[in-house]
């Protein structure tokens, strides 16, 4: 918290945002000012809910605090930026950047809001470094809809490869460095985002449909239609990384194509051993490397999942309506997770722990935090005003619908 005090105008608020970010922290059940006001010892959710929406504090800069937090203490040569989007299903329509759209959560089309992320992967772990909220064109079209939910006025309609195009820039402007991008076909199929990449000299392995349209030397081909013409012996078997039940064995073919250009330019073809299912990667190096560098590559995808997963379980990344405490929530969410992250990876070069023991995960590093460092205990007197408060709340909130069904009904 100590690299962060500077952002903030006011010492009230900067505490209150330590206190927020112990609360993420929390094994609360859900995250919210409510439920983390109440943990932290506050009467009421009001002092939490102004640190989010008017207290004055640089969430942008926090941002680049966290983004230079993790790639200090978790810094890799090789290491992996990943694009990529994850969603949230929302009820209503005023949450901002909400509408019906596909989310891979959910495994299909509900209404809800998606943010696009970067995950700095290195061999120390991973951690989200940057932060865009998608607002879809309907949005950005209604300016009175957009003004409602606090979205700048500035702020145009970006598709998410552009958004996740800004990220990376930022990320390079910053001087930070990075070997590799990698990410889904949202990514892959948009060529302005590889041009960017190529420009800035950076090697990415993005996958593609596979009806995109593959340049060889013998013409142009679809992806799919160059599978059968590889041999038998141009497929090896290769693990795409460790995963929870041992390592992602697949069978894996390159093929070179002929895009113009500077660098190397491959087609990555994944064949899965037990279904024969395929996925397809463009891929491009400044320099020649070997298939099982973009195997390992390809296989950093994943790895976004896990922070997904650790980050909306672990410090509550998945809440907010308006556009700024969107932001300041998500940046909040993603230092209280980096903090996790950076404590299991100075843990892991200890002493090794004794072979019954596995290393220590983020799920394990916050219990022990929260146990054994910051476990508040409240007395009952706190707890009843907290439930005497909530119970108001809602009764005005009754009261308020009730006036409202009647005046709609006269």
């Amino acid at each position: 918290m100590g690299r962060i005090a500077g952002r903030f105008a006011r010492v009230e608020p900067r505490r209150r945002a330590g206190r927020l970010v112990l609360g993420l922290l929390s094994d609360l059940p859900r995250k919210n000012c409510w439920t983390i006001a109440e943990w932290v010892g506050e009467a009421t959710p009001h002092a939490m809910q102004h640190l989010l929406c008017r207290a004055s504090w640089d969430a942008d800069a926090v941002r680049d605090d966290v983004r230079d937090y993790v790639v200090e203490h978790l810094h890799d040569d090789d290491a992996v930026l990943v694009v990529d989007e994850t969603g949230d299903v929302k009820k209503g329509t005023h949450t901002v950047g909400v509408q019906r759209q596909y989310i891979g959560t959910a495994g299909r089309i509900e209404n809800s809001q998606v943010a696009v992320y970067l995950v700095y992967a290195g061999s120390r772990g991973q951690a989200a470094v940057d932060r865009e909220l998608y607002i879809p064109r309907e949005w950005t079209a209604d300016t009175a809809r957009c003004q409602a939910a606090g979205i700048p006025t500035q702020r145009d309609f970006a598709t998410k490869p552009e958004l996740a195009t800004v990220m990376i820039e930022r990320f390079l402007d910053a001087g930070h460095r990075a070997s590799w991008v990698a990410g889904d076909e949202v990514y892959g199929g948009n060529p302005k985002l590889r041009t960017v990449l190529e420009a800035r000299g950076m090697g990415y392995v993005l996958a593609v449909a596979r009806s995109a349209e593959v340049a060889t030397k013998a013409g142009n081909f679809r992806a799919d239609a160059l599978v059968g013409r590889l041999p038998k012996p141009a497929w090896q078997k290769l693990s795409a990384g460790a995963g929870a039940k041992g390592h992602r064995f697949y069978d894996w073919a390159v093929i070179d194509t002929a895009d113009p250009g500077p660098g190397h330019r491959q087609l990555l073809i994944r064949r899965n051993r037990h279904t024969g299912e395929l996925a397809y990667y463009r891929c491009h190096s400044p320099q020649a490397v070997p298939l099982s560098t973009l195997v390992k590559v390809a296989g950093s995808r994943w790895r976004v999942e896990e922070t997904f997963q650790a980050e909306k379980g672990l410090a509550g990344l998945d809440e907010h309506r308006r556009f700024v405490s969107w932001t300041r929530w998500a940046t909040l969410a993603m230092l209280a997770h980096a903090f996790l992250t950076v404590v299991r990876a100075d843990e892991h070069t200890r002493p090794p722990a004794p072979d019954d023991l596995i290393p220590l995960s983020c799920n394990e590093t916050q219990r022990l935090f929260i146990t054994l460092v910051v476990q508040p205990v409240h007395d009952p007197a706190h707890r009843l005003n907290w439930s005497a408060w909530r119970r108001r709340h809602q009764a005005r909130s009754q009261a308020s619908h009730y006036r409202r069904q009647a005046a709609t009904q006269t």
